[in-house]
């Protein structure tokens, strides 16, 4: 039953009634401050465009400094605004902690955290850096850990927004419907090594719906909102590792990335979105309704210790104070 209820949901995302919001709505964004993760290809490029075109100042954090210089570069001629780069691999706490630290170095304030970056169907002998299931490391974890070390500038940046608050929007999928957590496989293993990647890909996707409604939770009375959302079935990156065959079948269930920006730049932006805080969005701009699991608390405090454990545990290890 609850299968039969969570494929319902999920036919329910894939084609979407036509968007009530546009691009056109977003109000003038002079002097705030955006972080885009994975803003260089697909859904966070068209955030970060989006942004640009009404005057947010936008870093675009990824791991590759050729790919986002392009980006950059292409940007500037789409908007006439310029982005700025910040070195991220969310596959390494280190990096992770490294790109905090540059962007702390230069911003007091930050008005929205695009936590977009994403990996999807991996191969499953990659691992992370510190050892976790690649899909779950960058997806969740390394999230996790940069939206707990930019919190400052979160705080800062509430007191200056016109709504009083910041933001936290997390792009989650559609796939979250399909799986939960098991702890087991969050580092290699026997029954890791026995689940799909697209299983795992499932149960980062669902732990980034946790965590968002843990941030939600624990900060909504500093004046942080968080959100997280399925983009919509999407041209990307993320169908960089499907077998031609798969590439042909899901390119008729696909819309072009421009799509999937409406509903996090509805969620990062427009004064209608604030009633959402820690719920579940879907295409386009519209509440959804995760799986049941993501609103027990129990599985929320449960994977939000994991979390702060492993990042106390690699703090500890590195000797940072």
């Amino acid at each position: 039953m609850d299968f039969i209820r969570n494929f319902i949901a999920w036919a329910s995302e894939t084609f979407p009634p036509k968007s009530k919001f546009s691009v056109d709505q977003i109000p003038d964004l002079s002097g705030r401050i955006f972080i885009v993760t994975g803003g260089n290809s697909g859904i966070g490029y068209e955030t970060v465009k989006a942004l640009l075109q009404h005057n947010g100042k936008v870093y675009i954090a990824s791991r590759n400094k050729g790919r986002v210089d392009a980006a950059i570069e292409s940007l500037k001629k789409d908007t006439g605004n310029e982005a700025l780069f910040i070195q991220l691999d969310l596959a390494s706490l280190a990096s992770v902690r490294r790109a905090a630290k540059d962007f702390l170095s230069k911003e007091k304030e930050l008005h929205v955290l695009f936590n977009n970056a994403g990996v999807m169907n991996m191969p499953l002998d990659e691992l992370t850096e510190d050892g976790y299931d690649y899909q779950l490391g960058a997806n969740t974890l390394g999230h996790f850990y940069f939206t707990e070390l930019l919190m400052p500038a979160l705080f800062a940046g509430k007191e200056t927004s016109p709504d009083g608050h910041a933001r936290v929007i997390t792009t989650s999928s559609s796939g979250a419907h399909f799986d939960t957590l098991h702890y087991e496989t969050f580092r290699d293993g026997p029954k890791r090594r026995k689940m799909l990647s697209m299983s795992l890909y499932s149960q980062s996707k669902f732990g980034n719906i946790v965590v968002a409604r843990q941030v939600a939770q624990r900060y909504a009375d500093q004046g942080i909102l968080s959100m997280s959302l399925n983009p919509g079935n999407l041209k990307s990156d993320l169908q960089k590792y499907f077998s031609p065959i798969a590439k042909a079948l899901t390119a008729i269930l696909l819309y072009d990335a421009s799509y999937g920006a409406l509903t996090q730049l509805w969620a990062g932006l427009m004064p209608d979105s604030i009633q959402h805080n820690g719920l579940y969005l879907r295409p386009w701009a519209r509440l959804g309704r995760a799986r049941k699991e993501a609103y027990d608390p129990e599985v929320g405090e449960r994977f939000w210790n994991w979390l702060q454990e492993q990042v106390t545990k690699f703090e500890l290890e590195n000797k940072i104070v």
